[in-house]
């Protein structure tokens, strides 16, 4: 069997309520819903929320919520890997064989049903014990500037101030949407970035974090752009 899981908290504090806020709307989380099952993938598509009311948008449209999440990892604490594991327990306690399971984010619209089946068949022709998505750097990160707490500059690695930025190794990062994974590696709680790991990768504009109100804001005008 596999399933995806939806992490949705009702605590978020910088966007009050972001996992069910309108966004073009529509509740922000129906949007990795209605992905997950436009997929094709899931035999169960699952909530895993501590609130009713984000349990009750989830399920109009189209997921489960079979429990409610425990408060002790429901707080600025709990890690996303204490969520898989307590979800993953709970369905396999009631009886559902579970082999594989994706982590799909709540605050991801623009993740797609393609990019969902592309990392099903990573993880299962692959070889690899979790696939997730990732996207490339704009800018070569060998480069990067810091600032002291008086304002003044120097370069994270200086020995490359002269190097051409085509001769700079191609850096990439999470992009935030969905992580694939064998039920025993979400279980024995392994590290998701390391060796044994496979990568989706998604264009930059497809990325986009929406952690306070000015990533929300960039996020609609990009999806209206690209409807």
């Amino acid at each position: 069997m596999k399933i995806a899981i939806i992490p949705a908290r009702g605590g978020s504090k910088r966007i009050p309520r972001k996992n069910i806020k309108l966004f073009h709307s529509k509740p922000m989380i129906a949007y990795s819903i209605e992905a997950a099952i436009q997929s094709g993938c899931f035999d169960k598509v699952i909530v895993s929320t501590d609130d009713k009311e984000i349990a009750e948008v989830a399920v109009k449209y189209g997921a489960e919520v079979p429990f409610i999440r425990p408060n002790d990892i429901s707080d600025d604490h709990a890690t996303t890997m204490d969520v898989m594991h307590h979800a993953i327990t709970w369905c396999e306690n009631h009886g559902l064989k579970i082999e594989s399971v994706c982590c799909l984010y709540a605050t991801a619209p623009f993740v797609t049903a393609e990019f969902l089946q592309q990392g099903l068949t990573r993880l299962e022709k692959e070889g690899c014990e979790f696939v997730f998505s990732a996207t490339s750097f704009p800018f070569p990160i060998q480069r990067a500037i810091k600032l002291s707490a008086s304002g003044e500059v120097s370069m994270f690695y200086p020995e490359n101030e002269q190097v051409r930025s085509q001769d700079l190794d191609e850096a990439y990062h999470d992009a935030g949407q969905f992580y694939w994974g064998k039920k025993e590696a979400f279980l024995e709680r392994k590290s998701v970035f390391s060796s044994h790991s496979c990568v989706v990768l998604l264009p930059r504009y497809l990325v986009q974090d929406i952690d306070i109100q000015e990533d929300w804001d960039f996020a609609e005008a990009l999806f209206q752009l690209m409807q």
